[in-house]
């Protein structure tokens, strides 16, 4: 099916197509051309920026001063856009712009007094807490979608891809060169950027826009080199361009990263058999820890660039591990799936262009690639992004599920069987603003099929007002359970899903309307779904005020909504009232508060076998459905005082939150009234009063050390009984040694009360650039007074669950020809 869509989709695209900076003291800035929002951009600002080349390449030192500067296009009289409304800045900012065939050149000056320039050594894309400069480039000159180029005083990096009405996706790596330096007047960036590194179209007359942001952390201010308009909607739209990329080489660029991970794994395993068990007066299985052999995995990606505008890539068993783990969540009483982001290099290639309104491709759910493929760019005002993927995730097991004789028979149908894996994304630019796009993916695997299609758009109607949709399609042949037989059963299940936003962001006031839905059958395999069999209508609208720079309050925000849920048969799921206040105040503190009315209902088919005069239900007693009203009321506190304290506070408490009666492990187990009276009773869920925190406390004492503590708790108590359901307390704690810009020290303890569970690793990693890295680490998984893994009871003391000792080197080797 995938394999025809391309042609199908092409023609149903195209059918809808018919100056030298001085050294010394900081210069004084003289006022910018637009005073007010009303101001109309500078007439010097219209035209297109021409960009000279370069007869000779400028070292890349964090030094202005080679002589090639002075022939650079000059950019500067900048505007304050926060807290300012296109005012003058607090201080000058210039950038200078010139290329050559092989690179593209940025430098700036970024004027300010010493001593106050927030400048540390973060790991790559983490310089928040820094004062910043970035580009934005618009290498199409779409105004859909820019890759962003952020550097703090020192040259650290941050890359990012920005799509308008999607933000800022900064998973992404470009390889580039940059380098900082903090001087008497501030601090000096410079940066080559290679051309191959970028998607592009270049030419005579062709134009790129260019947005060019400063941030200035202790003032809280961002500055713009074009004026921003409050009244317009976007930011890429509203850049300058420039021209006269003219005689780029077009040499295509092969990329090729080996790379290879050597790791010793110990685990606790069981000592005694079911069998063995039974024979025990009280059956306990002490188990037993096993260091398995060295294990090597060897792997190969390669980045083809076809043209400037495609790349074709190729791994061959892709990123088999993963240096950076999944964050601890709290997972009791979570009814659905939870989501986590992908950090695997070869699929965020590329990443935006499979985005869409509704999470159709999530490429996590791609587990154990051995051979993947991927064709993503842009030609014309067509982008397009094809991957197909061979993932052998779904037939491994672990030597304990193949030593279980009651398992095997269930698991040998897909025993060492691999997935089939693909998805289509084509998308085509309408008029200035717009576009139209598709998706379709396929997923097979033994007795398990499933495949997607779906449109969507994206229609900007006038400055301030833009409408977003998505239709989708599915069809799936698997077993499914149905509530009204009781039992499940495999047949093919068909299914619709839908999205739709629309917005209008006005200055002060705006409003949107978000609604979105999956019938009860839906499935998307390759993507990422929380809940079926449900709609979601919400209706927001907002006051906010005019930033005030220099007052004490800045600005503040009052915000109203209301929401429903309602099941494909029209049946109401619950519905939700909350009204919500912002303030923002100096030294980049924020205040948000909140108080969210509603009520929620429960049918027992959602989570079992619907009653029947000849059978029992999913819930226990009589009632079939569940109902409570809730009241919820929030808080939050964030602030970053100085360059090296920050702090993050939230608390949520609700009355009226279900316990959904699933148990929390062997420290928690079912506290419903049925439960107590027989463990294995049906369901019994309850409301109750849930407390949920959050806090976060970061400390950098040195430009090169930072350390984080994480805390968050969940509690529920039900009303019936004042029983606990859960209490989970979850503790991280993170420190980093930055001991260059590219050699690092990381340690990491992850703490869960609820399952007794400690969690730390220690790397230590050198990544000069991206594709060419350097990790040792050992990871460690303990329980501390847990409980015994095979038979659940209660084992005092220290108990090692696994550990890893692991070595992961790749290389990135780039010619071009």
């Amino acid at each position: 099916m995938l394999m025809r869509l391309p042609l199908l989709a092409l023609g149903l695209l195209g059918a809808l197509a018919h100056v030298p900076l001085s050294a010394g003291k900081v210069p004084a800035q003289g006022p910018p051309t637009a005073q007010s929002p009303a101001a109309a951009v500078p007439e010097e600002k219209t035209r297109p920026v021409s960009i000279p080349r370069f007869e000779e390449p400028p070292v890349i030192d964090g030094r202005l001063d080679e002589a090639v500067w002075k022939r650079a296009a000059v950019f500067k009289d900048f505007y304050q856009i926060s807290p300012g409304d296109n005012t003058p800045p607090s201080l000058p900012t210039e950038a200078l712009i010139g290329y050559d065939a092989k690179y593209l050149y940025f430098g700036f000056h970024c004027f300010d007094e010493p001593g106050k320039v927030r400048a540390t050594i973060p790991k790559r894309d983490n310089i928040f807490a820094d004062d910043t400069i970035r580009v934005f480039l618009d290498t199409f000159n779409d105004k859909r979608r820019a890759y962003v180029l952020a550097f703090n005083p020192l040259g650290v990096q941050q890359d990012c891809v920005r799509t308008e009405g999607v933000g800022p996706d900064c998973s992404v790596d470009i390889v580039m060169e940059s380098k900082g330096t903090l001087t008497p007047d501030g601090y000096v960036v410079e940066v080559a950027v290679p051309f191959k590194s970028l998607r592009y179209e270049a030419g005579k007359g062709k134009l790129w826009g260019l947005q060019i942001f400063r941030r200035i952390h202790r003032f809280d201010e961002e500055d713009s080199w074009m004026p921003i308009s409050r009244d317009v909607s976007g930011l890429i739209n509203q850049a300058g361009h420039v021209t006269g990329l003219e005689g780029i080489s077009t040499e295509r660029t092969l990329e090729l990263i080996p790379g290879a991970l050597v790791s010793q794994t110990g685990a606790r395993v069981r000592a005694l058999s079911p069998a063995d068990l039974e024979t025990l007066p009280e059956p306990f299985d002490p188990g037993r820890f096993v260091n398995k052999r060295p294990h090597v995995d060897i792997g190969l990606t390669a980045n083809f660039g076809l043209t400037p505008t495609a790349t074709l890539s190729l791994a061959v068993n892709p990123d088999f591990a993963q240096v950076e783990a999944d964050q601890t969540v709290v997972t009791a009483n979570q009814r659905f799936p939870i989501f986590f982001e992908e950090k695997r290099p070869f699929f965020l290639e590329g990443v935006d262009v499979f985005g869409t309104p509704v999470t159709v491709i999530h490429t996590r759910a791609i587990i154990d690639p051995d051979v993947a493929v991927k064709l993503t760019g842009k030609q014309g005002r067509t982008s397009f992004g094809l991957l197909v993927a061979s993932d052998n995730g779904p037939g491994n097991f672990s030597e304990e599920e193949l030593a279980d004789p009651e398992l095997l028979p269930v698991i040998s149908k897909s025993l060492d069987r691999n997935a089939v894996v693909g998805a289509l994304r084509l998308k085509r630019d309408i008029g200035a603003e717009s576009s139209l796009g598709l998706v379709a993916t396929t997923y097979n695997f033994v007795e398990r099929h499933n495949d997607v299609f779906g449109l969507d758009g994206r229609f900007k109607l006038d400055g301030q007002t833009t409408l977003d949709f998505q239709v989708l399609g599915t069809t799936s042949r698997r077993r499914f359970f149905d509530a009204d037989l009781g039992r499940a059963s495999y047949r093919t299940g068909n299914a619709l899903g839908y999205s739709v936003r629309y917005e209008k962001a006005g200055r002060n006031f705006g409003y949107n309307f978000n609604g979105s839905g999956f019938s009860r059958y839906y499935l998307a395999d390759v993507g990422f779904t929380r809940r079926t069999d449900t709609n979601r209508e919400e209706l927001t609208a907002y006051y906010q005020s005019t930033p005030r720079p220099g007052a004490k309050l800045v600005r503040w925000r009052f915000a109203g909504s209301a929401l429903t849920d309602f099941d494909w048969r029209g049946r109401q799921q619950g519905w939700a009232v909350e009204q919500q206040l912002e303030l923002n105040f100096r030294r980049q503190i924020r205040l948000v508060t909140g108080v969210v009315n509603g009520r929620e209902r429960l049918f027992e088919e959602e989570f079992g076998a619907k009653r029947t005069p000849e059978r029992a239900g999913a819930f226990a007693g009589e009632a079939a459905e569940r109902s409570a009203n809730s009241r919820t009321f929030y808080g939050l506190l964030d602030a970053t005082p100085s360059e090296k304290y920050s702090a993050f506070l939230s608390v949520t408490a609700s009355r009226g939150v279900f316990d959904l009666d699933f148990g929390a492990g062997p420290r928690f187990p079912r506290v419903s009234p049925a439960a107590l009276l027989d463990p294995e009773a049906p369901l019994d869920p309850g409301p109750g009063d849930s407390l949920e925190v959050e806090a976060e406390v970061t400390y950098q004492p040195t430009e090169a050390w930072r350390t984080s503590l994480n805390y968050n708790r969940s509690r529920l108590i039900r009303h019936d009984n004042r029983r606990t359901a859960f209490d989970e307390n979850i503790f991280a704690l993170r420190s980093t040694y930055q001991f260059t810009r590219f050699l690092f020290a990381r340690a990491r303890a992850d703490y869960s009360t609820l399952n007794a569970n400690v969690r730390g690793q220690f790397l230590l990693g050198w990544t000069p650039n991206p594709g060419t890295a350097f990790y040792a680490g050992y990871n460690d998984d303990l329980n501390r007074n847990g409980h015994n893994p095979f038979t659940g009871q209660h084992e005092p003391g220290f108990r090692r669950n696994g550990r890893v000792f692991f070595v992961k080197l790749s290389y990135l080797i780039r010619r071009s020809f």
